[in-house]
């Protein structure tokens, strides 16, 4: 089929960066990337992920981590998991 449909959207340039290294990681340019959204759009009859809206808990929670607050870091997987008492 001959691709002459034409998308465009502005995008924060931080964004766009970011999203573009990691296609570049997995061996894609944008194009194709946006070609792969689309496509598992129309086989999924919907987005290819959740789109939910965060409870107040969540909010509070992002808000914590992103400021640093009620943090527990661990060494590793094994220190987690005896943090977390499992």
């Amino acid at each position: 089929m001959t691709k002459t449909a034409m998308i465009r959207a502005r995008v924060e340039p931080e964004l766009k960066r970011n999203a573009e290294t990691v296609f570049q990681r997995l061996g894609l340019n944008a194009t194709q990337a946006i070609m792969m959204f689309y496509k598992q759009v129309e086989l999924r009859d919907g987005l290819p992920f959740d789109v939910v809206v965060p409870t107040q808990t969540t909010k509070r929670t992002f808000e914590a981590s992103e400021a640093g607050r009620d943090l527990i870091v661990c060494e590793d997987a094994d220190d987690m998991f005896r943090k977390l008492g499992i």
